[in-house]
């Protein structure tokens, strides 16, 4: 080994040397330059936020489109002239009729000033077409009061029609959000595990569950919407659980409402509470199933029985009638 290679060993060790104690300088002092960021970003977020939601509102209180489609339409002026000239909300309304309104999906006065409407002008119409129809179409020779009677019970229909009606609304509503539920759960699950906050949980999930079910995602965003309005988010789920009238929706919202008053996680209630949903949902259909025998059998006496004896017994009679 020379002079030279010695010098170059050694001016090698005093790089390596500097270069070991400039890192370590530089992990030892930087923590004490770095600026703490984070409230910036948060109030950067906070900012932007608000500038979102501000266009969003002037966008949408500029649009027209919004206006037709707004979910709380206003009543036409003849029929609240009517409704409350003669007090109708105080004789039939109650909050039994506007929660069942909210169930089927009318929401606002337009809904229940059209259905007490309803049930003031459908009786007086249903007992005018039925007497003019009993006595000037049919003639029939009855005595008046019988007539009058008949005509009554068809009043009694038209009274009851709005009714009928907007319990079947309610229950095809139903059995939609209670299909599309369970899938609905398994979303929102996904969602909160991966640190989605509940509020873009639902938007998320109603974007994505529209398709199958239009009232279940409608329903979610109104409660994403008053999530961000209303003071008290309990009352939101509770909203939400009132407008739906479903045991598993009411599940879950009490599991949202206990998460967020002891601060416990939500993820572990939803994976139980969506296993709970789907093992309903199959429990539902296999009680169909198991009722479908009994239903086929009064169709199957009287309908392919006879056309089986027919079958059977039929060439056998014509042949004993050929032969005697």
């Amino acid at each position: 080994m020379t002079i030279a290679d010695l010098g170059n060993n050694n001016l090698f060790v005093v790089i390596l040397t500097l270069l070991a104690v400039s890192g370590t300088a530089y992990t030892l002092l930087m923590p004490f330059f770095e600026r703490d960021e984070l409230k910036n970003r948060m109030k950067s977020v906070a900012l932007e936020r608000e500038k979102i939601r501000t266009r969003e509102r002037n966008r949408l209180a500029n649009s027209k489109e919004f206006q037709r489609a707004a979910l709380r339409s206003s009543p036409k002026e003849s029929v609240r002239d009517f409704v409350d000239k003669y007090n109708l909300k105080n004789l039939l309304s109650n909050d039994g009729v506007i929660k069942k309104l909210k169930m089927a999906g009318y929401r606002g006065p337009s809904p229940l000033y059209s259905y007490l409407f309803l049930q003031i002008v459908l009786p007086i119409g249903f007992f005018a077409l039925a007497f003019a129809y009993l006595v000037i179409v049919l003639k029939l020779d009855i005595p008046i009061l019988g007539t009058l009677c008949i005509s009554l019970l068809f009043s009694a229909v038209g009274f009851y029609a709005p009714s009928i009606f907007v319990q079947n609304q309610i229950s095809k509503r139903q059995e939609t959000i209670r299909m599309a539920w369970p899938d609905a759960m398994d979303l929102m699950l996904i969602c909160v595990e991966s640190g989605m906050s509940i509020e873009a949980a639902f938007k998320k999930v109603a974007e994505e569950i529209g398709a199958q079910s239009a009232a279940l995602a409608e329903e979610l965003v109104l409660a994403n919407a008053e999530l961000s309005y209303l003071d008290e988010r309990k009352k939101a789920y509770q909203n939400l659980a009132e407008r739906t009238g479903l045991e598993g929706v009411n599940n879950v919202v009490i599991a949202l409402i206990q998460a967020e008053r002891y601060g416990t996680p939500i993820g572990n209630a939803l994976r139980v509470l969506s296993d709970e949903n789907r093992q309903t949902r199959m429990q539902e259909a296999e009680r169909k199933a198991a009722a479908l025998p009994p239903k086929l059998t009064v169709p199957m006496i009287m309908f392919f029985l006879p056309v089986l004896f027919i079958v059977i017994i039929g060439p056998a009679v014509i042949q004993a009638m050929q032969t005697f």
